[in-house]
């Protein structure tokens, strides 16, 4: 439903007059460690390894603190708006405005295209948020200009779901549900929804706390899905009438494809290792009998690993041959080297420390990685004009 024009209190949006550039040297030591992630508050260091199952790697590349590297270039970001109040996602419409979701108000924002004051565009219905849950992904339909669906992951009292709604003009019409009765809990609530290259809908659902749903096909929690459009099970998915695409997962955090259409995913370990995993269709990734690496041929071996001090990885973005990794805990930014179509070498960390948590790291239309940080979400530590969105170019 509609809400006001303005989300917040008199005076708290702000968008910088100017732009605002950073120039972030850093220096960081390289020694290398195995990266782990509990809940939304780890993190890690991590390394970059051999594939799935077979891979002739003998274990995953365990990134460290973060190495710079001789002469490497360091990033340039810009301010893009700041006043955010648990902002958790960023979908951006053909326009290229861009929604972003508030995790603990229900509140979905527009921010113009170019900049400006955001606005609030609809409070969704009965959203619960209680730990980590809340509203959390946001996605827009690759046919919007002819369909004009904004779809939305998020729990309520009894469940987590996504919906659907339309925009006509600058009004929400109300959401209609196309997938319910997602187990919800105060943690491992997955949330992240992406629209693949297929035109197809994914979405990581966490275990909700309870470890063995992820083997569980019978379950959906513990999951990467994959549904159509309006919530059908497509007839080409791995498990026939299933809407699971991938199974054996903790709580999946970052969804993205690189340029040859591969699915990666980001998710949150427990007390040794977080992980970034190619998925495959049917791939099993071990979770609740396997953290981190194993000689289990049953099961997919992740790319990367974290210590969860140094990661906790959320969002994931993929631009050119390189993925940005939001971290929150690690409260900083990994960007892994994909060129040759495996990660090669150790992970880089930038902007550590800089910013704080890091929530999502989003691809813009032009051409930038948008950053979100998260220090207004009852773990971090709020700085004057948190939480806010950084661009990097």
């Amino acid at each position: 439903m509609p809400g006001s024009d303005r989300p917040g209190a008199p005076g708290r949006w702000r968008r910088p007059g100017r732009a605002v550039l950073w120039l972030v040297v850093l220096a960081l030591s390289g020694v290398g460690l195995v990266a782990c992630g509990g809940s939304d508050s780890g993190a890690g260091s991590g390394s970059a390894g051999g594939g799935g199952r077979g891979a002739a790697s003998a274990s995953p590349l365990a990134a460290g603190a973060g190495t710079a590297g001789a002469g490497a270039g360091q990033p340039v970001t810009r301010a893009v708006v700041d006043g955010l109040a648990a902002p958790w996602d960023v979908a951006f419409l053909p326009s290229g405005e861009a929604l972003i979701s508030e995790r603990d108000s229900g509140r979905i924002l527009r921010l113009p295209a170019g900049g400006g004051r955001p606005t609030v565009l609809t409070t969704l219905p009965g959203v619960l948020h209680h730990g980590e849950s809340g509203l959390l992904g946001l996605a827009v339909s690759p046919t919007f200009t002819t369909d004009r669906y904004v779809y939305a992951y998020y729990t309520t009292a009894s469940d987590n779901r996504i919906v659907r709604f339309r925009l006509d003009g600058t009004r929400a019409q109300a959401p209609t549900p196309i997938l319910t009765g997602l187990a919800q809990n105060v943690i491992h609530n997955g949330g992240r929804i992406r629209f693949g290259p297929d035109n197809l809908l994914y979405a990581g659902v966490g275990d909700a706390g309870v470890r063995t749903r992820a083997q569980d096909r019978a379950s959906l929690n513990g999951k990467i899905l994959r549904i159509r459009p309006d919530g059908s099970i497509p007839p080409t998915n791995p498990f026939p009438g299933s809407p699971i695409y991938s199974l054996g997962h903790r709580n999946v955090q970052g969804l993205a494809w690189d340029a040859q259409g591969r699915l990666w995913a980001s998710e949150f370990g427990q007390d040794r290792f977080d992980e970034i995993n190619l998925i495959v269709p049917g791939g099993n990734y071990g979770w609740p009998i396997v953290e981190g690496f194993s000689d289990d041929n049953r099961f997919r071996r992740p790319l990367v690993t974290w210590a969860p001090s140094d990661a906790s990885p959320t969002g994931i973005a993929i631009r050119g041959t390189t993925m940005y990794v939001a971290s929150l805990r690690g409260q900083r930014l990994w960007e892994l080297d994909l060129s040759g179509g495996a990660v090669r070498g150790r992970p880089r960390a930038v902007l550590a420390g800089t910013l704080g948590r890091l929530r999502a790291a989003v691809d813009a239309p032009d051409g930038s990685v948008w950053i979100v940080t998260n220090n207004t979400d009852g773990r971090g530590t709020p700085r004057p004009g948190d939480d806010r969105i950084i661009a990097l170019r």
